[in-house]
C-alpha cells in the first residue's frame, strides 16, 4: 500500500472523529462546499509557490493539496486506487485519442 493509500485510509478513519479534536473530522462535518474551498485555496497557493520558485514552499503546499485532494475524494467515496485505475487505462493510449474518448 502506498503513502498517499495510507493517508487516505487515515482521512477515511477520521470521518465520524469529534471535530474538536481533528483538523479532518472538522472539515468532513463542514461538508463538501467547505472540503472544496479548501481544495481551492490549497490549489492557489500551490501556483503562488510554484511562481515564486522556493521548492520547499512548492513541496509543503503540494501535501497540502494532496490532503485536501484526498478528503474531498473520500467525501466523495472515491478511492486512490480508482483514481489510478483510471491514469493507467488513460496510459495506454495517446492524450488525443484519450480525450475524444471521454464521455460527456
Amino acid at each position: 500500500m502506498s503513502e498517499l493509500e495510507q493517508l487516505q485510509q487515515l482521512i477515511q478513519s477520521k470521518k465520524d472523529s469529534d471535530p474538536s479534536l481533528s483538523y479532518t473530522a472538522k472539515l468532513f462535518s463542514q461538508g463538501i462546499e467547505e472540503i472544496q474551498k479548501k481544495f481551492g485555496e490549497e490549489s492557489i497557493e500551490l501556483i503562488i509557490a510554484s511562481n515564486q520558485n522556493n521548492r520547499n514552499n512548492i513541496i509543503n503546499e503540494t501535501a497540502d493539496v494532496l490532503y485536501h485532494l484526498l478528503v474531498l475524494l473520500s467525501e466523495k467515496s472515491i478511492s486512490l486506487k480508482e483514481v489510478v485505475e483510471e491514469l493507467e487505462r488513460r496510459s495506454s493510449m495517446s492524450g488525443l485519442e484519450e480525450k475524444a474518448n471521454r464521455s460527456k
